[in-house]
């Protein structure tokens, strides 16, 4: 079983003990303020844990659990997936998070993020991997940068999965290449 950890998290694979938490995750407005469609209902996202344990069971990586080690909180969710159909060009792996409000501001993203790349370089010999998000989305644009990621250019694209006129439309898309040195923990 694929377990990712940092100082301070374990990325793991869901549990039905996750379902609850992660459903009043996507249920919060200020979380879900750049998503599409904005609030999930909690069979929406049982539907999303259940494609990532799909995933993981047949590819060995996938949008994992993040839970935090001093007290076992569940944080949100975060990790490695394919690229959906609408997002342009063929890259194989795209980075991404979602953490509870009350886990923003503290590292957490740049934390998950940096143990994520690794695992993309050492053990899926990724050559890069892609982080996209809505135009207007600012918080994430800055925590890609911060990782080291580059706005693709000629690389926004609508996302099909928005209605034409709303919002989060609009997109940007970001990439990291492999580091050319060989990477060591």
């Amino acid at each position: 079983m694929l377990i990712l950890e940092t100082s301070r998290l374990v990325l793991r694979p869901w549990q039905d003990s996750d379902r609850v938490p992660f459903a009043a995750v996507n249920a919060d407005a200020r979380v879900r303020k750049y998503y599409y469609p904005s609030l999930l209902t909690a069979a929406e996202t049982n539907e999303l844990i259940d494609e990532a344990n799909e995933q993981f069971a047949k590819e060995g990586f996938s949008f994992l659990a993040v839970e935090r080690k001093v007290d076992g909180a569940l944080i949100g969710g975060a990790g490695l997936s394919r690229p959906g159909p609408e997002v342009p060009g063929n890259f194989p792996l795209e980075i991404g998070w979602i953490l509870g409000h009350a886990y923003w501001r503290q590292g957490y993203a740049t934390e998950i993020s940096q143990r994520c790349l690794y695992f993309a370089w050492q053990e899926l010999r990724a050559d890069c991997v892609i982080g996209y998000t809505s135009a207007i989305n600012t918080p994430s644009r800055r925590a890609m940068e911060k990782i080291g990621m580059i706005r693709v250019d000629d690389g926004d694209f609508d996302d099909i999965t928005v209605p034409p006129g709303n919002i989060l439309r609009p997109h940007v898309l970001y990439r990291i290449d492999r580091p050319k040195q060989e990477i060591h923990e």
